[in-house]
């Protein structure tokens, strides 16, 4: 068996004489407010022309056009001929594609919870993708004193911004009738979608941490003590949602791919855990200084060499990192995933 002190060892981080050529480039991201390109921005001025093989000739009166279209992702073939009329049906169909990732926040049911010292209601609220069918719905609960919470911090920074959006107002007596359930559910729900409809909100710590935080503070302590199963259960409901609200940054949610890296791993699922460990690298694209970064790449790697696949490349990659932006690293990716959501 291969040991670290031995080159084609995944501990081995001595030199490697073939070296990739060129370095990785970062991708820009495109978050949920950002249209994908148009025809205008492939091709310039000219760009409103397309083509069709299987179109037959031009209606009477109309001018077929031969173009030389530019290599458009998903696009028509370089060379064809259409009409006017073509064209702009085929640059309607187009559009419909490019529409920024909605979501759909509903206040679906409510439940009278009863403690010792304490009886309050807490608010189902369904998370949908408008669009399209949306498999990972995200179901989560908050009550009154949560929202609260998150109208005072969104104050702190948004004060302008939200100046206009009502917050339902808190009463000393009949919180518990169904009326007021059933006015509460709605006045949440119309808060929510407005707060949405606010790019700088949606964007925001605080919205996205009301969302998301509990179910990850709760998936984190687990992972802590040891409760793999339970953290990953928690993580499969919760990532989906925390990946539509940070599309504009993925960064944000590597700490949480990565907790499913550590889990699947402990619980002998290589596999499993590999492919959500790329799902995390391809998050990071190359942020090298990230803290995540190496220690990321030393888990995947080890992995790699596991499952039987290439983690040479892997270990280049690690080493490239390294000789352009030391960033020491006294951690394990486990180490590093434990200390998350600590509060």
């Amino acid at each position: 068996m291969a040991s670290p002190e031995h080159p084609g060892s995944p501990g081995w981080m001595g030199p490697i004489t073939q070296c990739a050529t060129g370095t990785e480039q970062e991708a820009a991201a495109t978050g949920p407010d950002l249209s994908c390109p148009g025809p205008d921005e492939h091709l310039g001025k000219d760009s409103h022309r397309s083509q069709d093989p299987q179109k037959g000739s031009p209606p009477k009166g109309g001018r077929r056009h031969t173009v030389r279209f530019a290599d458009t992702p998903g696009g028509p073939s370089p060379n064809s001929s259409m009409t006017t009329g073509e064209l702009q049906e085929y640059w309607r169909k187009e559009k419909r594609g490019w529409r920024r990732v909605k979501l759909l926040f509903e206040v679906a049911s409510a439940r009278i919870e009863e403690r010792k010292v304490s009886k309050f209601v807490m608010y189902q609220i369904v998370v949908i993708q408008t669009g399209s069918f949306d498999s990972n719905k995200a179901v989560l609960e908050r009550r009154y004193s949560d929202f609260e919470t998150l109208q005072k911090n969104l104050l702190k920074t948004f004060r302008e911004e939200i100046e206009d959006v009502v917050f339902p107002k808190k009463h000393l007596m009949g919180n518990f009738t169904e009326e007021m359930i059933s006015e509460r559910k709605l006045a949440f729900k119309e808060y929510l979608s407005l707060l949405y409809a606010i790019r700088c909100v949606r964007r925001s710590r605080e919205f996205i941490d009301f969302l998301t935080r509990p179910e990850l503070r709760e998936a984190f302590g687990c992972l802590r003590g040891g409760q793999y199963t339970r953290a990953l259960d928690i993580l499969v409901r919760v990532v989906p949602l925390q990946e539509k609200l940070t599309a504009h940054c993925p960064v944000m949610v590597v700490p949480a791919l990565c907790a499913m890296l550590v889990c699947h791993r402990d619980l002998e699922r290589p596999a499993e855990a590999f492919a959500v460990g790329e799902r995390a690298l391809q998050c990071l694209q190359a942020r090298e200084g990230h803290r995540y970064y190496a220690p990321l790449l030393d888990a995947m790697i080890r992995l790699a060499y596991t499952l039987g696949r290439d983690f040479i490349s892997l270990q280049k990659r690690l080493q490239e990192s390294q000789l352009r932006k030391p960033t020491p690293w006294g951690l394990t990716l486990k180490e590093l995933t434990v200390r998350e959501y600590l509060y």
